[in-house]
């Protein structure tokens, strides 16, 4: 088993460092870092006229970045295609509640891959991919998994999907492989440092690891440490812009931290860091409704900054659906370089496969290794279609009545949104004209190739008829727990 994963790891990376570099070299560990709703105008590197981000900052200066990473609108249909590498709508996930954000079973999750040929895998934040327990992370190939519920700390709907009972941001009750601990401290804070600590740990150990880091924040509501919102409401902001700004720069300190930590541990040069979001920025602070979020300190309105891009969160406009996309790789990957190609959600686990030199899974992965575009940002690259939908029709609706509506097609000059508007994304990046009339051809084409994936896509939608769970599996487990023998204290690891 050694000898092929080298093999195939070698062949691998014969393009991006050298054969001959790349043959004494052993498999990278791989640390994906990925917030939620942060979306890709919250960073300072891109221009963001009041947030600080100087950790973010220096990893997009040591980096190659994806300038046009394109994933879903929403949450969990990102997240299953980053575990699977196709559309989520072929894993089943229409939505992000009413069990229809579950994963179907069939599918060969990234840490799975990732461990046959050799590595230990943790998950620490956000799964949302099925809160029953044959759907959890630690039955789809992690190890380790310190989780929360539901999309979102303290959520709970009625249906499976919902946190543990009663949870808030600071001192949530999280699942621990299996069983549940109380905890002491902000979320953000808590997540990095189980995933310091888990690396910590396996850092001396033979077998390279992968850390899927999820923060449930900046996800709503918006509540940070009081130190971080303080800033933003003395510059004159609202509570709940404070509370989202504030939230990432929390989340950039942690980011700090952990690069600190990986350089303190002799980790960096073994270590690739990838940093994403999981959509578009969070309408929640956009000033959407024609609002400014705040009044300056001279009286002037603070409105909000989406990098000149159309849509947000939910939407099949750029905006809704781009986000950073760093590839850091100290000593083996140039810096500080811009790709300016399309890539999408479903190019994440073959392009981690292929830093591993992991087989992918027959059948199964519809994206591309980004490697060729790592190694060369002017490398050849056929070009193609990404599509995206929205999906949230009704439960028990026709999925088929919603092909035409809400949906999207992007190639790289091109983005359709619906069936009558196209848009020169390359002429026109913040889709202010709409160009159909002049270029049918081109929106027929688009058109003719979502309809032939559509119906490819239509019988993979497994959770279509589901009935409601009349139970919500972290509530009854927790209650369990604590009648059983009480919930304990996390004891957090020392770094």
């Amino acid at each position: 088993m050694f000898l092929r994963s080298l093999c195939v790891f070698v062949a691998a990376f014969g393009s991006l460092i050298g054969f001959a570099e790349a043959a004494d070299s052993k498999q990278p560990n791989v640390i994906l870092i990925m917030t939620d709703d942060q979306g890709y105008a919250p960073v300072g590197r891109h221009g963001h006229p009041w947030i600080e981000t100087p950790n973010m900052d220096k990893l997009y200066d040591e980096s190659v970045r994806f300038t046009r990473m394109l994933v879903a609108p929403t949450c969990s249909p990102t997240r299953s295609a980053l575990m699977t590498g196709r559309h989520p709508m072929r894993n089943g996930i229409t939505h992000t509640i009413l069990e229809r954000e579950r994963m179907t079973l069939d599918a060969v999750t990234l840490p799975q891959t990732l461990k046959k040929v050799g590595y230990t895998t943790g998950i620490f934040g956000k799964w949302h991919l099925g809160d029953e327990d044959e759907y959890q992370p630690n039955h789809r190939g992690f190890d380790e998994a310190f989780i929360h519920g539901a999309g979102g700390i303290g959520q709970a709907y009625d249906c499976s999907c919902a946190d543990a009972p009663g949870n808030k941001y600071f001192n949530p009750a999280i699942r621990h492989n299996g069983k549940f601990v109380k905890t002491e401290g902000y979320c953000t804070d808590l997540f990095f440092t189980a995933a310091l600590g888990w690396i910590k740990e396996k850092k001396d150990e033979d077998a390279p690891f992968f850390v899927y880091l999820v923060t449930n924040a900046p996800h709503a509501p918006f509540v940070s440490p009081k130190e971080n919102a303080e800033r933003f409401t003395k510059l004159g902001f609202d509570e709940n812009a404070a509370g989202f700004y504030g939230m990432i720069e929390n989340i950039d300190e942690n980011l700090g931290r952990m690069m600190q930590k990986l350089d303190e541990w002799q980790l960096a040069d073994d270590t690739v860091v990838i940093f994403m979001s999981d959509n578009g920025m969070s309408g929640g602070v956009s000033g959407k409704k024609g609002k400014p979020l705040g009044k300056s300190a001279d009286g002037k309105d603070l409105w909000a900054y989406n990098a000149g891009m159309k849509g947000l969160k939910g939407s099949s406009d750029e905006g809704g659906v781009r986000v950073p996309f760093f590839v850091r790789w100290k000593g083996k990957i140039a810096p500080n370089r811009d790709v300016d190609r399309i890539a999408g959600h479903i190019d994440v686990f073959p392009t981690i496969a292929a830093l591993a030199g992991a087989p992918l899974p027959e059948g199964q992965v519809e994206g591309r290794s980004l490697l060729p575009l790592v190694e060369n940002e002017n490398a050849d690259w056929k070009d193609r279609y990404l599509f995206t939908h929205q999906g949230r029709w009704p439960t028990g609706a026709e999925p088929n009545n919603y092909e035409w509506k809400t949906f999207g097609v992007r190639n790289q000059k091109y983005r359709l949104v619906g069936e009558d508007a196209l848009f020169d994304m390359e002429a026109d990046p913040g889709q202010t004209t709409n160009v159909i009339d002049q270029h049918q051809d081109v929106a027929a084409a688009m058109k003719t190739a979502y309809d032939a994936w559509w119906k490819g896509t239509r019988p993979m939608m497994v959770n279509e008829t589901a009935k409601m769970s009349p139970t919500r599996p972290f509530w009854e487990a927790y209650y369990a727990q604590e009648k059983e023998g009480g919930i304990p204290a996390w004891v957090p690891p020392q770094l």
